[in-house]
């Protein structure tokens, strides 16, 4: 069996716009911009044998905020500059109730199926309550970036971190 780490895109990867203390997705391609150390973790975890493993709520699509192209596009470019092939996405809202979008395990428990990764010997790193709940279901161990955002906090377990890389170099110890 395969192991992973399952990372959430924006907050995680690449720069959150904060919009009234929450943080969103970069709306253009313009707007993308890699958080620093990402690189550099992303390598750091593929050379100890993780497959690195995008997972995202994408809702700004089924709000009309957002069109698929758009955001396959900043997808890419990200998976490009990283060096990450696999990337699954929920393009649904709250609304939807679907088993995708995280909290739930949807994106997680289909990259496993998919890929043949053991859950047990797994990570999930995101920066919301919401990532760190969707690793949790899917029996992952956790990591929560805290960047103080004015909304819900993750329910433990999990250990806090300051960044991806902080993330990558306790996973790989």
């Amino acid at each position: 069996m395969n192991k992973a780490v399952f990372l959430d895109r924006d907050g995680v990867l690449n720069v959150a716009p904060i919009i009234g203390g929450v943080p969103s997705s970069p709306s253009k391609i313009d707007d993308l911009q890699i958080i620093e150390g990402a690189k550099r973790a992303v390598g750091i975890l593929k050379l100890n044998g993780f497959i690195p493993i995008i997972v995202t709520n994408q809702p700004d699509i089924a709000r009309g905020k957002a069109d698929i192209e758009s955001v396959t596009q900043i997808n890419k470019a990200i998976c490009e500059v990283l060096e990450i092939e696999h990337v699954y996405m929920c393009p649904h809202d709250e609304n939807h109730k679907c088993k995708c979008r995280k909290p739930e395990p949807g994106l997680i428990m289909t990259a496993s199926a998919n890929l043949g990764i053991s859950l047990q010997d797994s990570f999930m790193v995101g920066d919301r309550w919401k990532d760190i709940a969707a690793g949790q279901a899917a029996g992952c161990i956790n990591f929560f970036i805290d960047y103080s955002y004015n909304e819900n906090q993750p329910s433990p377990p999990f250990t806090k971190v300051t960044s991806l890389y902080e993330a990558t170099l306790l996973i790989c110890n």
